[in-house]
C-alpha cells in the first residue's frame, strides 16, 4: 500500500493568510468609521442648519419661529393663511391662546421657518394639531421627529435644568455619534456647554425616551448615556441616546 505525505502550511502561507485576514479587517474597521464619521457630519449640519434658520428668523422678523403673532400677515404658508403664536417671546408646547394662535407653537416652529424660506423643504401644521408628523416637522438621520422648545429637558450639573430654548435631536442617536457631535462642536461633556445630552423622546417625537443619567455615585446602568459627570458612556455601544442644542 502505497502512503501519502501530509503537508501542513508552510510558514509563507500562513503569513499570507494573517496578512488577508487584516487587510479584510481593516477594511471593515475603516468601513465603519466611515459611516460613523459620516453619521457626526449628518447630524451636525442638521442642527447648524436648523440653528441658522431659527436666528435668521429672529433677525429678520424679530420674534420667534412657532410664537409669531404676525405670522398670518407677512408669511405665505401652504394652503392659504398661516397659524400664529401668541407672541409672549417663548416656544410653547401648550401655550395660552391669544385671539385664535395656536397652542402647539413647538410644532408650529417648522411652519414658520419653511414659509419664510429659511428651511429647505414645506412643512405645514394644521390648526389643532398636537403631534408631530412627517407632514409637519423634520427628522433626525435616524427617523425622529425634531423639536424647538422652551423647556429644561435636558442634562445639567443642576437639577432641575432652568429652563431654554433649546433644539433636540430626538432619540435614536447613538452614544458615539452624540459623544463626537458633542466634542466637534462643544466641550464634550454632555452635562455642560452647548450641547447636552436630552432625555427627549416620546409619543410626540417617536422613540422611546432615553434613559436619565445615573444618581452621584451610582453605576451605569443599561439604556444610560452619560454619567453623573457628564461622561458619555461610548463604550457600552449604547443606541437610544439623544441631544439638546441650547438656543
Amino acid at each position: 500500500m502505497r502512503e501519502h505525505d501530509q503537508r501542513g502550511f508552510t510558514l509563507i502561507e500562513i503569513v499570507i493568510v494573517l496578512v488577508i485576514l487584516g487587510l479584510l479587517m481593516g477594511g471593515v474597521l475603516k468601513g465603519q468609521e466611515l459611516i460613523t464619521s459620516a453619521r457626526v457630519r449628518s447630524v451636525t449640519a442638521l442642527i447648524d442648519g436648523v440653528k441658522a434658520a431659527f436666528y435668521g428668523f429672529q433677525d429678520r422678523y424679530r420674534s420667534l419661529p412657532g410664537d409669531y403673532v404676525m405670522a398670518d400677515r407677512t408669511l405665505k404658508c401652504p394652503g392659504g393663511t398661516c397659524l400664529r403664536g401668541n407672541g409672549d417671546g417663548v416656544i410653547e408646547r401648550n401655550a395660552v391662546p391669544l385671539a385664535g394662535s395656536e397652542p402647539n407653537e413647538a410644532t408650529l416652529v417648522w411652519t414658520h421657518l419653511t414659509a419664510a424660506g429659511l428651511m429647505n423643504g414645506s412643512y405645514a401644521m394644521t390648526a389643532g394639531e398636537t403631534l408631530a408628523s412627517d407632514v409637519n416637522t423634520p427628522k433626525n438621520p435616524f427617523n425622529i421627529y425634531l423639536q424647538i422648545v422652551y423647556d429644561g429637558r435636558y442634562a445639567d450639573k443642576v437639577t432641575p435644568a432652568a429652563n431654554r430654548h433649546n433644539l433636540k435631536t430626538g432619540a435614536l442617536v447613538p452614544v458615539e455619534i452624540a459623544a463626537e457631535v458633542d466634542r466637534k462642536a462643544d466641550d464634550g461633556n454632555g452635562l455642560s456647554g452647548s450641547f447636552r445630552f436630552s432625555t427627549y423622546g416620546d409619543a410626540a417625537s417617536g422613540g422611546n425616551a432615553p434613559a436619565a443619567p445615573p444618581a452621584p455615585a451610582a453605576t451605569y446602568a443599561p439604556g444610560q448615556c452619560v454619567s453623573d459627570a457628564g461622561v458619555w458612556y461610548v463604550a457600552q455601544g449604547e443606541v437610544n441616546c439623544g441631544g439638546a442644542n441650547l438656543l
